[in-house]
């Protein structure tokens, strides 16, 4: 996220947060709570990672070396995210004397910590979407290990080597950007016939980056001229007095819309790193985690009747004379085509009607996924990315068939159970993110908050502002992620504070402001180039 950093200079002991901090101090039973709590998570990850592990039956312990250094740099990233990020949610309620800032920092961690748990997994599918379709097939070859520790260590020194020089980084920014650097020197090193890029949902993430701090501005500014004709308390319109807190009804507004914020972060900016990780995960241990084992398929699900229901579907449209089935290879191939190029050719169909009817019959014998055997899972896992793919692209192509309502709910319904048997998040990999969140949070809120809170506008922040900037930042954080989309916590919560101080009268410091234009001008290209170049570099030695 975007994090306006300050220079040593400026976060001097007279800052306002500095003179609130010596009057306080974590609390002993905090700290504890915290530390049992840290404790706890991490015995939970090890026993499931343990157990998930189990099924692996690898007789090598470099897969198990190469994943432990890939988390760990997934979780580095998260933790950077973290100490250059989570302060926003807290800087109004500080700045407002709503509450304390240590138990601010607890409070928002902690929902922060739900806002993970309860994520839905749109955001990380949505930007693990933006790599090229032949990664997810090849992501246990050397390829697909290249391309995750190319973007890893690029969104990592980037951001680390900004905030070090004083420069306002989005790690929204540095990942998206380090991923589709990394899927642009994919396809020039494989040629442009090899790879294709989904620039349908490349364009979607750099749409939701553009305007969402534009809604936050604005928006924003809105509120706070709906709170000046609705609330006619010149409290709220005024600099705190002192340590005094707001009025009840707007400190319960403001500390309401904190944990929304926080919640909404979570939610959104801790997906950012689970695609990555579920890559790893595939990636190096595909036997263990190339499908969903909590699916049971025997019951209201069958697999079998699934998978045939499916195909008799795909059949009625080729009509009484189909052409001849091609192989099981011959229709991976063409499916491979098809959702790389997105043109529909007749023979997409009796292709997609092979991979399905294999399906039916490699899982007619077992009552859940995890009861495949682990050899077989990877394999399958390919199959059913192809046929939800295609079936996902099939509507609407020039040239492809209209299926009638009965069996398009029919393939639907087939597509919803394939994604649900591949695009999956175990609860330890949120767990993980989320600790490694907290983590950081800190680490880095003190420095950030200051940001926040005196160095966007030139006047102290009034209690309606805040609650302004953090109610539009809110609900347009939890709009995105419930679309899918990732946006930038800071670009949206900072642009409203700038829109409530604009609409104010307030003026902004202009430093601040063009450091974040910077950063926007910035991150994205040099982040693309940093991880398109290690790409390449780690392409010629690792195939």
């Amino acid at each position: 996220m975007a994090v306006p950093v300050l220079t040593p200079q400026a976060a001097r002991s007279t800052s306002i947060l500095d003179k609130k901090l010596s009057h306080s101090s974590p609390g002993k039973w905090g700290v504890l709570a915290f530390s049992l709590l840290l404790l706890g998570g991490l015995l939970y990850i090890g026993n499931a990672l343990k157990l998930d592990l189990s099924a692996a039956r690898l007789h090598s312990i470099f897969p198990f070396l190469l994943l432990g250094i890939a988390l760990l740099s997934a979780l580095a990233f998260e933790f950077v995210n973290g100490f250059l990020d989570t302060a926003n949610a807290v800087a109004t309620v500080i700045y407002t004397h709503s509450l304390d800032p240590y138990v601010a920092v607890v409070f928002s961690g902690i929902l922060n910590f739900v806002g993970v748990l309860f994520s839905s997994g749109a955001v990380a599918f949505a930007i693990i979407g933006l790599l090229p379709v032949e990664i997810f097939l090849k992501i246990s070859h050397g390829s697909g290990f290249s391309m995750v520790f190319a973007v890893l260590i690029a969104a990592i020194v980037w951001n680390i080597g900004s905030w070090w020089k004083g420069l306002p980084v989005s790690s929204s920014h540095t990942l998206i950007g380090s991923i589709l650097g990394v899927a642009l020197s994919y396809r020039l090193v494989l040629g442009a016939q090899s790879a294709s890029l989904d620039w349908g949902q490349i364009q979607r993430v750099l749409v939701a980056l553009l305007i969402s701090p534009a809604i936050g501005f604005c928006f924003a500014g809105l509120v706070l001229f709906l709170f000046r004709l609705a609330l006619r308390d010149p409290r709220l319109y005024q600099e705190p007095q002192g340590s005094t807190p707001p009025p009840f009804y707007i400190r319960a507004l403001l500390i309401i819309t904190c944990g929304g914020v926080s919640y909404a972060h979570g939610s959104n900016d801790g997906q950012k790193g689970m695609g990555l990780i579920m890559l790893i995960l595939v990636g190096t241990i595909p036997t263990a985690f190339a499908l969903n084992h909590q699916v049971h398929l025997r019951g209201a699900q069958d697999f079998a009747v699934l998978s045939r229901q499916a195909a008799a579907a795909i059949g009625h449209s080729l009509g009484s004379d189909p052409a001849p089935a091609p192989s099981l290879s011959a229709a991976g191939v063409e499916l491979q085509h098809f959702i790389a190029t997105k043109t529909y050719d007749p023979a997409v169909l009796p292709a997609l009607e092979t991979e399905i009817n294999t399906l039916a019959a490699e899982g007619a014998s077992y009552a859940s996924l995890a009861a495949i055997p682990p050899v077989l899972q990877p394999a399958i896992s390919n199959q059913m990315f192809l046929c939800s793919q295609a079936l996902r692209l099939l509507p609407g192509r020039t040239g492809a068939p209209r299926f009638n309502p009965k069996d398009a709910a029919t393939l639907a319904t087939y597509q919803k159970f394939l994604n649900r048997s591949t695009r999956f998040i175990p609860i330890w990999v949120k767990v993980a993110v989320a600790l490694a969140l907290g983590l950081g949070t800190m680490v880095g809120w003190r420095r950030i908050v200051i940001t926040v809170g005196e160095k966007i506008g030139k006047t102290h922040l009034t209690y309606a502002q805040g609650a302004a900037a953090q109610l539009v930042a809110m609900v347009t954080i939890l709009a995105a992620g419930a679309w899918g989309l990732p946006v930038s916590t800071t670009h949206v919560l900072n642009s409203g504070i700038a829109g409530t101080m604009t609409a104010n009268g307030s003026g902004l410091q202009w430093t601040t402001i063009r450091n974040i234009a910077m950063a926007w001008v910035f991150t994205l290209p040099i982040a693309a180039l940093l991880s398109g170049s290690l790409f390449y570099l780690f392409h010629l030695f690792v195939h």
